[in-house]
């Protein structure tokens, strides 16, 4: 008779209020108000509860389920803990899938689950799958539906009493998806917020004010505010020190590389490389040794060794394909394909870029992939006389860069289109291009 009680109907489930929970039980177990108060309790107190004038504490409803044969969790909430159970296990293997950069299977876990999670009426759970399923998203390229869910996230983190550090989770992952779309206003003043908020929880947070920094950092690199940045990238490395997270270390020695090579400072970039990597190494973390690989393979093309640049790359993108990374890919194509440049090999370094464009066409959130392909491409195509598709490649570069916000791709795409007027005798167009690249650089903070 008790499992018939316990999914009789909707008065007793998660949307029925505690009261309403009580009374459908007590009839259904045949109890009036006096025999379900016994010796503890009054007939009177009992309706007011049942009419929801007041309510009880923990261990009043705990007494109360334990006279009606019910778990205390379904008279609490109308769902029970074997239940909740369940849905917090389906919940934790979609985490895990995430966690193993298995995303189109978190996806389809989520999805999975999600009625359940509804089913509860948990708050809590229902922000937990909205955060955990957006970040999926995000990560496949799915940004704009991912926003969606942290919006609808955002919601109840501010609605329904949640922690301060739980509103601080949901903001930081709705900067991500904002940088992700070259918002990067937004996405600081996010970043920002999420850090004060974190801050002021008075909770546990080290962890997420290290990914909120190194996170806030790449905002800072791409508007050229290297202080920022530098200031931000030494936080976060801290913060992952002291709390001695290795993978939270490696990330901040990623953004410290990346940092240092942006201000030409290659050697140490090399450095921070080698340390991050090492780290990842020992994380089994194929996905960031293969970006690692990446960039050391980038500044070892910048210091001279073509060669060793070309080692580091094919390792790359054998890494990328393992673990499904078509970003990272593409940038270890477009990395060869400059070496064919270089050695004026055109018909290899044609080749590459088109199959690294192929592996990112139709991505907004990997314009960083496309424009150096696209440049890549242009020149081989300009080196062969094919001026029209070279200007082609050129122009979408810069399209790229713009929406980007990247003064540092623009420039290269606006000297690339002044060498192609050259080409075409446009001696007049050239310099224009090349002044307004210059004055460009120039108001460049370093």
């Amino acid at each position: 008779m008790l499992d018939t009680v316990t999914h009789s109907g909707p008065s007793t489930g998660p949307g029925a209020r505690l009261g309403e929970r009580v009374r459908a039980l007590r009839v259904a177990a045949g109890l009036t108000q006096t025999q379900l108060a016994g010796d503890r309790f009054s007939k009177e107190y009992i309706s007011q509860i049942e009419r929801g004038k007041t309510r009880p504490t923990e261990a009043t409803v705990a007494w109360l389920a334990e006279r009606l044969g019910v778990d205390p969790a379904l008279l609490a909430s109308g769902i029970s803990t074997d239940e909740r159970t369940r849905v917090e296990a389906s919940l934790a293997r979609a985490e895990a899938l995430a966690a193993a950069h298995r995303y189109e299977e978190a996806v389809e876990a989520y999805t999975a689950v999600r009625a359940d999670v509804a089913s509860t009426g948990a708050r809590p759970l229902e922000l937990r799958a909205l955060t955990g399923e957006a970040w999926a998203l995000q990560e496949l390229g799915q940004v704009k539906e991912a926003i969606e869910l942290l919006l609808r996230a955002r919601e109840i983190a501010e609605r329904d009493g949640h922690s301060e550090l739980e509103l601080a989770d949901v903001l930081y992952r709705l900067a991500v998806c904002r940088y992700k779309l070259s918002s990067l206003s937004t996405a600081i003043a996010l970043f920002d917020e999420a850090l004060a908020l974190a801050e002021r929880s008075g909770l546990p947070s080290d962890l997420l004010r290290s990914d909120i920094l190194q996170r806030r950092s790449r905002c800072h690199r791409r508007l050229r505010d290297y202080a920022s940045a530098h200031d931000d990238v030494g936080r976060a490395l801290e913060l992952a020190q002291d709390l001695g997270d290795r993978s939270a270390i490696a990330n901040a020695y990623f953004q410290a590389s990346l940092l240092s090579q942006r201000q030409g400072n290659y050697v140490l970039s090399r450095s921070y490389a080698q340390r991050a990597k090492e780290l990842y190494d020992v994380l089994n973390d194929e996905r960031n040794v293969g970006r690692l690989l990446l960039m050391l393979g980038g500044l070892t093309l910048l210091l001279g060794d073509e060669d060793g640049a070309v080692e580091h790359l094919k390792a790359s993108y054998s890494r990328a394909l393992d673990t499904d990374s078509p970003a990272d890919a593409a940038q270890a194509l477009e990395g060869i394909a400059r070496v064919h440049l270089n050695r004026a090999e055109y018909d290899q370094a044609e080749d590459l870029a088109r199959k690294a464009l192929e592996l990112v066409q139709g991505r907004e959130d990997y314009l960083h992939e496309v424009c150096p392909s696209q440049l890549v491409l242009g020149r081989a195509l300009m080196e062969r006389g094919q001026l029209e598709e070279a200007e082609a490649c050129f122009r979408a570069a810069d399209a790229a860069a713009e929406q980007l916000a990247s003064i540092s791709h623009r420039t290269e795409a606006w000297v690339a289109l002044g060498d192609l007027a050259a080409r075409r005798g446009r001696d007049r167009e050239a310099a224009r291009l090349y002044r307004n690249a210059a004055e460009a650089l120039q108001e460049i903070r370093f």
